[in-house]
């Protein structure tokens, strides 16, 4: 059995329609040229999947969080369909084993390249999608993302400060600052807190492992005070 055969089986996909579609979904560029063959790499079906993606993540996120704003809603699709995250489930379905690559690209690690299991991970869906329908890949999507969808963090999409901002210059000109006023731990475990001050004026304050977070944890205190 082949390698991209495994990983439809484990996607419970056994009724394969059109082979040559799956094959070139895991066809690198090198694999083609080095062979000079007439087969495609997986560059068209990259561009189906890649539509597939957005429009099936969307659509989860519109039915799964009915009082989400569209501007979160955007930043969570990105989230979700990032190149990293892509990557990232590409590897448990084991798609590296399955990729076709050229000698040179297999030497420099190409099975495990961000880049080509993003890529490969798109294209996978386009193959899914033009060889099985949209309602399986829609399931097969959904069920690939389920955790991401379900344990959202909305504070790791809201960019609290510049909220906080917006909201301070509606009544008045001027920045909001941010002080660090405690810098504790070791390099491994840092804890800061921090003040968001407006002329002087301490408008809330927030504490994190890093700085960033310290920030936007306490323009969200300033904000929930301001409200």
């Amino acid at each position: 059995m082949s390698n991209y055969k495994a990983v439809l089986e484990k996607l419970g996909i056994s009724n394969i329609h059109d082979e040559e579609l799956f094959r070139q979904a895991f066809s690198h560029s090198s694999y083609i040229n080095e062979r000079k063959t007439k087969d495609l790499d997986y560059e068209r079906i990259e561009f189906v999947g890649d539509g597939v993606l957005d429009l099936v993540v969307a659509d989860l996120i519109y039915k799964m969080y009915p009082k989400m704003d569209q501007g979160i809603m955007t930043k969570f699709r990105a989230k979700l369909v990032q190149g990293i995250s892509l990557a990232d489930h590409a590897r448990k379905l084991n798609l590296g084993s399955a990729i076709r690559l050229g000698q040179g690209e297999a030497k420099n690690g190409g099975n495990d390249s961000n880049k080509i299991l993003e890529d490969v991970f798109e294209a996978l869906m386009g193959a899914i999608y033009l060889d099985q329908g949209f309602e399986t890949v829609y399931k097969i999507i959904k069920k690939i993302f389920n955790d991401d969808l379900t344990h959202l963090d909305v504070d790791s999409l809201t960019d609290y400060k510049s909220k906080l901002q917006e909201d301070v210059q509606t009544d008045r000109r001027g920045s909001v600052t941010y002080v660090t006023i405690l810098e504790d731990g070791d390099a491994q475990h840092k804890q800061f807190i921090v003040e968001a001050r407006y002329e002087g004026v301490v408008l809330g304050r927030g504490k994190g492992s890093s700085k960033r977070k310290a920030e936007q944890e306490a323009a969200k205190d300033a904000l929930s005070k301001r409200a």
